[in-house]
């Protein structure tokens, strides 16, 4: 089958290649996925999951990406709640080989149903981003209806799912980024937005929930503007400053079937709107994965037309 690999983390996605693999066999609990599509986190080759197993042993060359849209081929021994034939989308182990290939073999609790009305295109770019919105949001942030969330980076990926889901729960959002991400972020539902190169972050005033997608300055900087009680909410890595008052807490996104249905759901309403930028075949995955230019939405990989 044809596969994405990396083999040096020095080189990062510059080191992808497009290659022949032999292709898996699902073990007990797994499904074989036909890949159709498939996301891609340029941050998850800076991961130690994406180089070595769970034993931390070296696994190059692996194949990344973790998140798909496919249907069920084969089925592992034991395997429970998936048939073979049927549409499937999720998120698939970080220390396993991934989705950009012609098909993976993944947990089959990481996976859900994908409605036949939702194109796999669509069904690849939710995973990661939905459910880091979701978790973030609802399990870690506590949200709830009437409060004021502070979203950054509203205009990526995560942060347009953020802006949509909690716009949806009734809380007040403001967004964050640059000029040129003002409308995009308005449109998925900021009420307010705010320039980090021009505006003053800490005008903002005091908020209930912050969504850090940035750490680093930002993330301390926004720790000072958490209501008492409230919560700073970072996918950033580890909290440099806590909130006065209130909680910190940084986390790392897990598959969940039952959100993701949740999440789809929502997009078969039009309730929740993907931020897909472009779609390509995998025979030019890796180009697309190299952009000379500023991308903006998420890059697609479309394994099969």
């Amino acid at each position: 089958m044809k596969a994405v690999v990396v083999t040096d983390q020095a080189a990062g996605t510059a080191g992808m290649t497009l290659t022949e693999r032999p292709e898996p066999t699902p073990a007990g609990n797994d499904v074989l996925v036909q890949v159709h599509a498939s996301g891609f986190t340029p941050d998850e080759l800076s991961w130690p999951s994406s180089w070595t197993d769970r034993l931390d042993r070296d696994r190059t060359p692996s194949v990344p990406g973790h998140e798909l849209a496919g249907v069920v081929t084969a089925l592992g021994y034991g395997t429970a709640g998936l048939s073979v034939g049927q549409r499937v989308f999720g998120l698939t182990d970080w220390t396993r080989d991934g989705t950009l290939a012609e098909y993976t073999a993944v947990e089959a609790r990481n996976l859900a149903p994908l409605p036949g009305d939702v194109d796999f295109s669509v069904g690849a770019s939710l995973p990661i981003s939905g459910l880091t919105a979701w978790q973030g949001l609802f399990e870690h942030g506590r949200l709830q209806a009437g409060q004021s969330v502070l979203v950054h980076g509203s205009a990526g990926g995560v942060g347009s799912m953020v802006t949509q889901l909690a716009s949806e729960a009734g809380a007040y959002v403001i967004g964050t980024g640059r000029a040129g991400s003002r409308r995009t972020a308005l449109d998925f539902g900021a009420q307010e937005f705010v320039d980090l190169e021009s505006d003053a972050l800490e005008d903002v005033g005091g908020v209930d929930l912050v969504f850090d997608v940035f750490g680093g300055d930002i993330g301390r900087r926004s720790a000072g503007l958490v209501k008492e009680g409230g919560i700073l909410v970072s996918i950033a890595g580890p909290v440099e400053a806590r909130p006065v008052g209130g909680l910190a807490i940084d986390f790392v996104v897990e598959s969940d079937r039952r959100q993701l249905a949740e999440i789809v759901q929502r997009v078969r309403s039009g309730r929740l709107r993907t931020n897909i930028g472009t779609v390509v075949p995998l025979d030019d995955a890796v180009a697309a994965l190299n952009p000379t230019a500023h991308v903006r939405g998420k890059t697609v990989i479309r394994v099969r037309p």
